[in-house]
């Protein structure tokens, strides 16, 4: 009988083709890097910062007001002093990348003579708040004790400045104003992101001045503005400041902005803490102590009457979903530059003396008539009683919309009794 000879099928089994050479090379899916850099948004360049100017023979003035149209305001945002507090605000931010609060504070810098008189200065103001209560009014609006406050601060103003070594009275007049104008207005009883700057500012006339050096800058902001925040923190719950402006300009926070900015530049590497973790209850109850960022959403939870960034802080929550750190720290040096020096409104409140100087051609002070190219705009005063121009589209959102204190509102419902489930109080 002939023998059956095996299967095709079975012979292929047994002594498998290699076939791998003939599969084709896999490679990974992205886009090309060409593309790649032609969709990236780079975030805004730190411009170089100037060397501090020799005052040998200099002439302070008192700051003012000098813009007060849209022609000044072009003046300005093409100027160097546009430059110089873009370029001091950014270095500030860059100084503190991937550095904690602890650390800084332990460093050599933190304990710089300079830097020491800074948080003396701070700690008599608190001193100055304790002998200024407020008065038992019963509402959440504004204390007028705080009017008291800001005369004792005042007077107060050549004896600090003293004790950082300014002894000119025409320079303390100069650098003081910046000082007394970062606490808020006495006037509307508010306080709001623009008097955060002035503080900034302040500290820019110093180190214009030669008393602040540029090594201490990692210091300045996280250790002595820190400070201030805490402070302002004790005022506006002392005396229920009012938010400047509805939700604040930027609509970040009520109050304040620049600790979101210097706070993400710390963050921008983290190995760990994400955009998203300020959701993260123990994430913020562990690490605020280290990071501004996390520090002021602390806060902001705290003096809400609802919980939930989504209900009382939308844009905080919307940003939280980027994918990294270094988006959200970019959107915020736009939004520094659009927001805040950009939109006239808030310009318009900016001081100009020597040590900023404003641009030649702008209106020389606060009663200058404005040119006839403005049109559109009427002219006003104030509650300070500096005239100055509202657009006739406008909110009037440059004189601050009266919105009650969030801490005036969670501190009058505790006194009533009220521990939770605290109800929503209007605009809040």
């Amino acid at each position: 009988m002939p023998s059956v000879a095996p299967p095709a099928d079975a012979a292929i089994l047994a002594n498998p083709p290699d076939l791998s050479h003939k599969l084709p090379k896999l490679t990974p899916r992205r886009r090309p890097q060409q593309s790649e850099q032609h969709t990236s948004n780079p975030p805004p360049p730190t411009p170089a910062l100037p060397s501090a100017p020799h005052l040998s023979r200099h002439t302070f003035v008192r700051p003012s007001r000098q813009i007060l149209s849209e022609r000044d305001h072009r003046l300005f945002l093409e100027s160097k002093t546009h430059n110089l507090i873009v370029s001091f605000v950014f270095t500030l931010a860059e100084s503190v990348r991937d550095q904690t609060i602890t650390e800084v504070g332990k460093s050599e810098t933190a304990h710089d003579p300079a830097v020491e008189a800074l948080l003396s200065v701070l700690g008599e103001a608190e001193q100055a708040l304790k002998r200024c209560p407020p008065v038992d009014t019963g509402s959440r609006f504004g204390n007028p004790a705080f009017r008291t406050f800001l005369e004792e601060v005042d007077s107060l103003l050549p004896a600090w400045h003293n004790m950082l070594g300014i002894k000119v009275d025409a320079e303390v007049e100069e650098v003081a104003t910046y000082l007394s104008h970062a606490f808020g207005n006495g006037s509307r009883i508010d306080y709001g992101s623009g008097h955060e700057l002035n503080f900034i500012l302040w500290l820019l006339c110093l180190r214009q001045a030669s008393i602040l050096d540029d090594r201490s800058f990692p210091a300045l902001a996280l250790v002595v503005f820190p400070r201030y925040l805490r402070l302002m923190r004790e005022v506006q719950s002392t005396y229920y400041l009012e938010p400047a402006g509805s939700h604040g300009v930027w609509g970040l926070d009520d109050y304040q902005f620049l600790p979101f900015l210097f706070g993400s530049s710390q963050l921008l590497n983290h190995k760990h803490i994400r955009p998203l973790s300020i959701h993260n209850q123990l994430v913020v109850e562990e690490c605020s102590k280290d990071f501004l960022y996390l520090d002021q959403i602390s806060w902001v939870n705290e003096t809400k009457t609802v919980k939930g960034l989504r209900w009382h802080s939308p844009m905080l929550d919307d940003i939280s979903s980027a994918k990294n750190w270094v988006k959200i720290e970019a959107g915020l040096r736009r939004m520094f530059l659009h927001e805040v020096l950009g939109k006239l409104p808030v310009a318009q409140h900016f001081l100009f003396g020597s040590l900023l100087p404003a641009a030649e051609g702008m209106s020389e002070d606060a009663e200058s008539k404005v040119s006839e190219e403005d049109v559109g705009e009427v002219e006003v005063t104030g509650a300070d009683g500096v005239k100055h121009k509202h657009n006739a589209s406008s909110w009037g959102d440059c004189c601050g919309i009266k919105v009650p204190s969030a801490v005036g509102a969670r501190q009058e419902a505790m006194k009533a009794g009220e521990t939770g489930g605290l109800r929503r109080i209007p605009f809040d």
